[in-house]
């Protein structure tokens, strides 16, 4: 018995210690983990996508006017009269009667200088458009989470720098501290190791802080709420990563042309503006509509409700014709203003064009610069390293002095940053002229 408990305790410690583990796993946010969850929650792109929907419903409501209008009205009424005269018949009268209409009417536009089937085609042109602004909503996010995503990469591999940094700091100072004591030291040289150390704790704590903070930002680009555990997976960037091939410009250009939506957005704002002349021209043109009605009515002074209802049924049609004479200049100034805005969607056209070009030209320029400046800053920071050691030894020696320690130290900081600055720079880039190629970012 005493066996099957300790079975059972047993049991039920180890399913509690897998269920805290479960709860103390942390989610590590991949690239494209980020970017899915963003598409699905982040705020402006949810707006967007609402703006679109509205624009689908004027579409459909404009579609719905080119059909008849159909409408049912009844009217109840009671009239008192108390001082009506019965005459000279003796019958009593009504002070009080009542009375009812019944009617049933349509009216249809059936051609207005095609306005109606214009406005169709606009409304059709600002569903697309508001498509498309809801795509470069959803690009321009994505732009800016592979550049957090990046910089926490760099910064992330940057601490490693400085926590190396730091121990060799640190291992610096306590050599000074056996130096002073043996006499081999000066007081004021162990203070300019101390001074080091300290610089590099600082530098270490600043650089953790830059993690934070893109983290943070991040976060919040996600639109994860402050009490949820947030954490960054850190992808082992290779070199060969930043060394691989970059694409020719004016095919990233070409490609990014014929599909970025803000150049699609710019060619529907051109068709747009060529409707809605057409709709302003309609202002010159006669309107013909159609309209046809049925009613009835009754009376509390005739003879049975539905005898009322027969006798005094009616129908009507008729078609209506109106001719535009004087206007106060409101077509005219349609007209013009529709040509003037043709104009200016050929300038922004051209305009978005040339935004385009120099987005791109500007990643391919950063990638192709930091591209070499890696080479070169992969045989620095190899020579740094080797004449970093080489002065440690002779220091050790007594053959270099303080100073010549720290500037060697200093000198391979910067190399080994440089070299991690121009690495990630040129992944960034690599991976937006990517995006702009209509590929996935990855990294």
């Amino acid at each position: 018995m005493n066996n099957k408990t300790n079975m059972k305790r047993k049991l039920i410690l180890c399913a509690i210690a897998l269920l805290s583990l479960t709860a103390g796993a942390q989610k590590k946010w991949t690239l494209k983990d980020c970017i899915d969850y963003a598409m699905q929650n982040n705020i402006s792109l949810k707006q967007s996508r609402l703006s679109k929907q509205s624009a689908t419903e004027d579409r459909k409501q404009s579609q719905a006017a080119l059909l008849p209008s159909l409408s049912a009205s009844t009217n109840q009424g009671i009239a008192y009269r108390p001082w009506v005269n019965s005459g000279s018949t003796g019958v009593e009268i009504d002070k009080a009667t009542y009375s009812g209409t019944y009617g049933i009417n349509a009216q249809w536009t059936v051609w207005n200088g095609n306005q109606n089937r214009n406005q169709v085609k606009l409304n059709k042109l600002m569903e697309e458009q508001a498509e498309l602004q809801s795509e470069q909503t959803a690009n321009s996010i994505q732009e800016r989470i592979a550049q957090l995503y990046v910089q926490i990469l760099y910064m992330s591999e940057s601490i490693g720098v400085y926590q190396q940094t730091l121990e060799t700091s640190k291992k610096n100072e306590e050599r000074g501290q056996q130096m002073v004591e043996v006499g081999k030291m000066s007081k004021a040289d162990l203070a300019q190791l101390s001074a080091q150390r300290a610089t590099d704790e600082y530098n270490l704590v600043e650089a953790e802080s830059n993690l934070a903070d893109y983290k943070l930002q991040l976060k919040q680009l996600l639109e994860i709420t402050g009490s949820d555990a947030f954490d960054v997976d850190m992808p082992a960037a290779s070199d060969q990563h930043a060394l691989a091939a970059i694409p020719s410009l004016m095919s990233v250009y070409e490609t990014a042309l014929a599909q970025r939506p803000e150049i699609k957005n710019a060619e529907l704002a051109i068709q747009q503006s060529d409707v809605q002349a057409k709709i302003a021209r309609s202002g010159r043109m006669p309107t013909v509509s159609i309209t046809g009605g049925v009613g009835t009515s009754t009376s509390s002074t005739g003879s049975g409700w539905a005898t009322q209802m027969k006798t005094n049924f009616d129908a009507s049609a008729g078609v209506g014709v109106t001719v535009p004479l004087f206007d106060q200049r409101k077509t005219r100034t349609a007209v013009n203003k529709a040509k003037i805005q043709h104009e200016q969607a050929l300038l922004d056209m051209q305009d978005r064009q040339k935004q385009l070009y120099a987005t791109i030209e500007g990643y391919w320029l950063d990638a192709q610069t930091n591209q070499q400046k890696f080479r070169a800053a992969v045989t620095s920071v190899e020579s740094q390293q080797q004449s970093y050691d080489l002065l440690s030894e002779q220091f050790n020696l007594g053959l270099k002095n303080i100073v010549e320690l720290m500037t060697g130290k200093t000198n391979l900081l910067k190399a080994q940053q440089n070299k991690l600055q121009s690495k990630y720079t040129t992944i960034l880039n690599q991976q937006l002229l990517k995006f702009y190629q209509g590929e996935t970012m990855n990294i």
